[in-house]
């Protein structure tokens, strides 16, 4: 059962990492407006979209993915407080011993983080779309978006090559179409160029001929336009890597599915993305540990100095999180070692922080 002791820290905790959240808030909010205010008014961006498009669902976001440095923080601020005022030397002396004074912390912090994977698996993909469409259409400027000598495979065996495509006018150039079957060529499509029609939602072809190949004999066909379904939209070719956050678990594991069929290198990316969400989480227990290790015991320095600590540790995290996931996002290491050696590495030094906070 929970004491009012346990009701005391937890009260604490919350009310400290809420206000860490808020005053992020406002602090990123001010610097992202001033960076893309000229932005906003140039695109005519309605101020109710800025606010209910772009902001309430971006910032939950940005807030999810530093929330293990607020919590971090948050602890040591209120935790070295309590030291301060000579708090966790009367806890301590009650009888309480510095497990049972853990307590609180883990069921906070247990919480904190399964709130935080439900965030970034389900909730934050819905909002983060309603964000990529907002900058679509107000802040990116894909008028002059292209990309050259495209080659993918769509599905098992039928291969598109273009040569040129541009977002402008979503038109490729020198196109093919091959389709493969037991490793043999049953036909090839070419075109001049490929336009995609919003309102169908198919692509035209112009000037296309097809060569088919069936029982040893070769078939040509000529045409002058061909409306045809292919599975692929203009939207593949300019998708961001910030695009991820709004593939949801399942979608993640679909876009796996279809990079590895395409081949075209990027299963590592999204793969790593996937395991990112599931040990993102455990980060937020491990800085607890870390932060209340570090500021229980009273110091010269007071809270400024436990800060200092913290703000380092909490920074060296991040730098650490990032570096080991850009190399499993490349493929230079398995994407589920490159995200879970950071919780390793803190998780150790959390550990041996723990005993020598006990002694």
């Amino acid at each position: 059962m929970l004491t009012k002791l346990d009701y005391y820290i937890i009260k604490r905790f919350l009310g400290a990492f809420l206000l860490a959240l808020g005053l992020f808030t406002v602090i990123i909010i001010v610097f992202d407006l001033s960076e893309k205010i000229d932005d906003f008014i140039e695109n005519k961006a309605p101020f109710y979209d800025v606010i209910f498009h772009y902001y309430i669902n971006w910032v939950p976001f940005l807030l999810n993915l530093f929330s293990p440095v607020f919590v971090f923080i948050s602890v040591i601020f209120f935790t070295s407080k309590m030291a301060q005022k000579s708090e966790i030397i009367a806890i301590l002396a009650s009888g309480v011993s510095y497990r049972r004074l853990m307590r609180p912390y883990a069921i906070t912090a247990l919480f904190l983080a399964f709130l935080s994977f439900i965030l970034s698996a389900w909730i934050i993909p819905e909002a983060d779309k309603t964000r990529v469409d907002f900058e679509n259409q107000y802040i990116r400027e894909r008028t002059h978006y292209t990309q050259s000598q495209i080659k993918t495979q769509l599905s098992p065996g039928v291969i598109l090559s273009i040569g040129n495509f541009n977002f402008s006018d979503s038109i490729g150039y020198k196109v093919s179409l091959e389709r493969i079957e037991n490793n043999q060529l049953k036909s090839k499509l070419y075109a001049d160029q490929m336009s995609w029609n919003e309102e169908t939602q198919q692509w035209k072809l112009t000037k296309w001929w097809i060569r088919s190949f069936e029982n040893g004999q070769e078939r040509l066909k000529r045409g002058r336009s061909l409306d045809t379904i292919i599975p692929f939209n203009p939207e593949d070719f300019f998708r961001k890597n910030d695009d991820v956050q709004m593939f949801n678990l399942a979608e993640l594991d679909e876009m796996i599915a279809l990079e590895e069929m395409r081949g075209t290198g990027n299963t590592f990316f999204y793969s790593t993305e996937k395991y990112k969400r599931f040990l993102m989480p455990i980060a937020i227990i491990i800085l607890t540990l870390i932060g209340v290790s570090v500021s229980t015991k009273k110091t010269r320095g007071g809270i400024g100095l436990n800060l200092g600590v913290g703000l380092l540790i909490s920074f060296t995290f991040l730098i650490v999180f990032q570096f080991f996931l850009a190399y499993g996002s490349s493929g230079s290491m398995h994407p589920f070692i490159a995200a879970l050696i950071p919780n390793i590495i803190f998780g150790t030094v959390a550990f041996v922080m723990y005993r020598f906070a006990q002694k």
